[in-house]
């Protein structure tokens, strides 16, 4: 196999690659444009639920400080009748839940970050997904026009199409072969008409020139036929 012919041979087995690889513009769209619009769904189901969780955690810390409250006005009325081991343990359970009220607090701020953070996701895929939907339509033609280009760029380097041109070719120069022959014969074969018409033309040149030499005075002298 020649060199070129294998060159022929590697650049369409890229094209086809190419081709066959291309997914349909439509459909690659739709289903970008879907998957965008499922992430967007994943993620307010994700920031309601952080939300949910936020709000359910502030109730707890409402509660436990309550609770803290409760537990110190126990420890006072524990120390106001002489029971400082009572108003120990009061105080114990209230440092309990102040310590868990903090931690609980902490949480929350980290809660706060992650609502933010998908806050900003959010907009920033609504815009994308707004984006993706106005330009649909003009990206689905860049998408059919990149297919057939890679199409037409198949067929120019299609071995068929090469053999084709070839043939075509052939053809052409087989016409003007014959063309030239057809020319050749018309001007070997004259006809009897053209002929006649020939000595017609060559005797009226004769008379011609007679007369111009009489005009002159060489009238007498032999005309040379």
């Amino acid at each position: 196999m020649g060199v070129f012919n294998r060159m022929s041979d590697i650049i369409n087995s890229n094209i086809n690659a190419i081709l066959d690889n291309a997914e349909d513009p439509k459909k690659m769209i739709r289903l970008i444009t879907q998957e965008m619009e499922e992430t967007l769904v994943d993620v307010r189901t994700q920031s309601a639920s952080n939300m949910a969780e936020r709000k359910h955690m502030l109730t707890r810390i409402d509660w436990m400080k309550s609770e803290s409250e409760n537990w110190e006005e126990k420890a006072e009325l524990a120390v106001n009748k002489g029971r400082d081991d009572l108003a120990k343990a009061a105080l114990r359970e209230k440092s309990r839940l102040d310590e868990a009220v903090a931690v609980l607090e902490a949480d929350i701020e980290r809660v706060d970050d992650m609502i933010e953070k998908l806050k900003h996701d959010t907009v920033k895929l609504e815009e994308k997904l707004n984006y993706a939907r106005a330009r649909q339509k003009a990206l689905i033609m860049r998408g059919q026009t990149a297919r057939s280009h890679i199409r037409v760029k198949r067929q120019l380097h299609h071995p068929a199409h090469d053999d084709a041109m070839i043939r075509f070719e052939h053809y052409e120069r087989r016409l003007d072969d014959m063309e030239g022959m057809i020319e050749a014969y018309d001007l070997g074969n004259r006809t009897l008409a053209e002929e006649i018409d020939d000595l017609e033309a060559e005797e009226r040149l004769d008379n011609e020139l007679v007369a111009l030499k009489e005009r002159v005075g060489h009238g007498n002298n032999e005309v040379k036929s």
